[in-house]
C-alpha cells in the first residue's frame, strides 16, 4: 500500500486552524537557495527543478535498481524557508518581494541515502539539463520544537495568521530561535481559488 503523508503525519502536515505547538525531528530534504520575488521566472524555475529530483527518486524503482528500503510513497509537498535582511526591512514592517531570501525543499523517505541522493541529481541532470540543477544539495535538516498553524487564503493574506501565532507565543511566553519562518504549501496555486488553498505555517522556537 502506498504510503500516504497525508494520511500518516496529519499533525505536521495538517494542522487546525489554531496554533499548535509540536517537535520535528531531523528529516531529509532536498533543497535549493535563492533570492527575489516568489512570482518570478527564477523562482518557479527552483521549484520545477526540486519536483524534477523528487520524482526522480518516486520513479528510481523503474527506471533502475530498486534500492534497499523503497515503498511506494507519495511525493511529500514543497516547503520553503523565508527570511529577510533586517536592512530590507521597513520601520512599519513592511519590505520589497525582491528582497525576499528562501530555501525551498521537498522532503525524501528514510531510505535516501546521501549516495543515492546525488546520483539521482547526475541522473536527473543528464536527462534535463537546468542551471538551477547546480544549485541543488541533499541535505538533513531539523526544525525542532516549533509552533505552526493551518493558513487558508491568499498567500498576501499570511499576516493575518502570523498576527494570531505572534498573539500566541506573547501569551505563553514562546520566544523565537530565529525570525525566519517555514511555509508547506497543500495547494497548487495554478489549480486552486485563492480564497481556498492551504498552507502551513511555522515558528521554529527556542
Amino acid at each position: 500500500m502506498k504510503y500516504e503523508w497525508r494520511k500518516k503525519e496529519k499533525e505536521q502536515y495538517l494542522p487546525k486552524k489554531q496554533p499548535m505547538e509540536l517537535n520535528i525531528p531531523a528529516q531529509k530534504f532536498y533543497t535549493i537557495s535563492g533570492k527575489g520575488d516568489p512570482n518570478k521566472e527564477q523562482f518557479a524555475e527552483d521549484t520545477a527543478v526540486l519536483y524534477g529530483m523528487s520524482y526522480g527518486i518516486r520513479m528510481m524503482h523503474k527506471n533502475g535498481p530498486v534500492p534497499d528500503g523503497f515503498f511506494e510513497y507519495t511525493v511529500y509537498p514543497l516547503e520553503g524557508i523565508w527570511t529577510l535582511e533586517v536592512e530590507d526591512i521597513r520601520p512599519d514592517g513592511s519590505f520589497e518581494k525582491a528582497d525576499l531570501i528562501y530555501k525551498l525543499m521537498i522532503r525524501q523517505p528514510e531510505f535516501v541515502t546521501k549516495e543515492i541522493a546525488l546520483a539521482n541529481i547526475d541522473k536527473v541532470s543528464q536527462k534535463k539539463p537546468n542551471s538551477s540543477n547546480s544549485k541543488i544539495l541533499f541535505e538533513e535538516l531539523t526544525d525542532g520544537r516549533s509552533l505552526q498553524m493551518l493558513h487558508i487564503g491568499p498567500y498576501d493574506d499570511e499576516h493575518m495568521t502570523f498576527d494570531v501565532m505572534k498573539k500566541y507565543c506573547e501569551e505563553n511566553g514562546l520566544v523565537r530561535r530565529t525570525m525566519a519562518h517555514k511555509e508547506i504549501y497543500l495547494s497548487d496555486p495554478r489549480k486552486s481559488d485563492p480564497e481556498k488553498m492551504k498552507t502551513v505555517l511555522r515558528y521554529f522556537l527556542k
